[in-house]
């Protein structure tokens, strides 16, 4: 008679070490001294936004140990910012730390310069075969310190805008300035997420790209427009609806963004053996496309493309072309087209149930500042769009099996679409949602 062993799994919380419970621990006092000094501050509904917070950030820490380490190592640094400037702002062209590494503003110009090293290291493992998991372990490092950087800077810009003014003091997701910043680092975290999972670097090169675009066109507004000051709140901004649904709509963009660089990646895998470059053409032109803003049309005062960026235009061609003649040793370093085609959906996927979280949320937000839930306006509009875009993909995909070259194809043309719901409503269009104009 076989005898039959029954193998049984502990369950989820006895799976827990003792770093977990640590973490968890001091979640927790966190959120109570947050409570303490700083519910005064807070109305019923931030209140709750916090107390529902602390069981997410311990799920998070949990459910993935990188991200539970990148939170306490935020802190950390924050905390110490926050210490050096004992509550003098002059303090930060005094203090050594703060001057150069993590106020607000350098921590910011620190996370920029590194996402632009980590796009450099992924791209030189790609090319360089003998030394290209050195190279892209150094992307990996490099992405991840960006993302502490980014974290800081706005933690640090947060307390920064409460020591101008209470009533001024908010958190920093109301500006393009701040949500560019949103989007370097979701995306990157998203994308490190993927990379940790599918046990694959290469895809770092393609999606750091579409980071470093973003990163590009924060410097260029910082320089210009000077948006790293610190405003008051235009009154329509002043809810605690903004805590969730800025959030939630750049978990959306950040994916989208990640499926369509996955999308382009496939795209290039597929045509590493294709000679004739008249079938090129369309993955040439589609790569300038991804690799600059719509900005790069808009005109110098003195008339023209101002030189910022007819450079940024210049290197986005020359990135795109180089692409385009190394693609059969790129096409070596990426993964299986299957392994493509599941990273685009599973972005994708999550993408959409964070926009239409963001949607819904936005429809509340709508009803409370202007009394109704949905008024066309063009920004409302245009999220429509992008949602019933990402809706009919995964209807294809779910439904009718959807695969290869047309869901790529599919993803790049909703990122444009995304792109322009996100941009380029603020330079062609007006509406309620004009609060970002370029």
């Amino acid at each position: 008679m076989n005898s039959t062993t029954l193998t049984l799994h502990p369950g989820f919380l006895a799976r827990r070490s003792w770093l977990d419970w640590l973490f968890a621990l001091l979640a927790l006092i966190g959120t109570v001294v947050a409570f303490s000094f700083y519910h005064h501050a807070m109305d019923i509904y931030e209140k709750v936004i916090l107390a529902c917070t602390l069981p997410v950030v311990v799920w998070l820490g949990w459910f993935w140990a990188p991200l539970r380490n990148l939170m306490v190592g935020v802190a950390v640094i924050a905390l110490l910012a926050i210490q050096f400037y004992q509550g003098d702002l002059a303090r930060a062209e005094q203090v050594f730390w703060l001057k150069y590494f993590i106020s607000s503003q350098s921590a910011i110009l620190w996370m920029s310069m590194l996402f632009f090293i980590s796009t450099a290291f992924y791209w030189a493992g790609v090319v360089i075969r003998s030394q290209s998991e050195a190279m892209e372990l150094l992307g990996t490092r490099m992405a991840w310190a960006a993302v502490v950087m980014a974290l800081v800077g706005t933690m640090v810009r947060w307390y920064e805008s409460h020591q101008i003014g209470p009533d001024i003091g908010h958190i920093p997701v109301s500006n393009l300035y701040e949500v560019f910043i949103l989007f370097c680092w979701m995306t990157t975290v998203f994308y490190l997420y993927y990379e940790a999972q599918y046990k694959t670097r290469a895809l770092g090169a393609f999606v750091m790209l579409v980071v470093s675009a973003a990163v590009g066109f924060l410097l260029w507004y910082t320089l210009v427009r000077e948006a790293h000051e610190i405003q008051p709140l235009v009154p329509a901004l002043k809810s605690w609806w903004m805590k969730l649904h800025v959030p939630a709509n750049f978990v959306g963009y950040g994916t989208f963004a990640i499926a369509a660089m996955v999308a382009f990646a496939y795209l290039i895998k597929q045509q590493a053996e294709e000679t004739r470059w008249y079938k090129l053409a369309p993955l040439w032109l589609l790569g300038i496309v991804l690799c600059f803003e719509p900005l790069v049309f808009r005109k110098s005062p003195e008339g023209g493309i101002s030189n910022y960026w007819a450079v940024y235009f210049g290197l986005s061609a020359l990135i795109v072309g180089s692409i385009l003649l190394a693609r059969r040793r790129i096409a070596e370093r990426l993964p299986d087209f299957e392994v493509l085609d599941d990273v685009m959906y599973k972005a994708i996927a999550v993408g959409f149930a964070f926009f239409t979280i963001a949607t819904v949320l936005g429809a509340l937000w709508a009803a409370e500042a202007w009394g109704g839930y949905w008024s066309w306006d063009p920004k409302e509009t245009w999220a429509l769009i992008v949602w019933l875009n990402y809706a009919a993909w995964l209807h294809m995909r779910l439904m009718k099996g959807l695969r290869g070259a047309v869901a790529a194809w599919w993803a790049l043309v909703g990122l444009g679409v995304t792109t322009f719901a996100f941009l380029g409503v603020n330079m062609f269009l007006s509406g309620l949602h004009s609060y970002g104009a370029l």
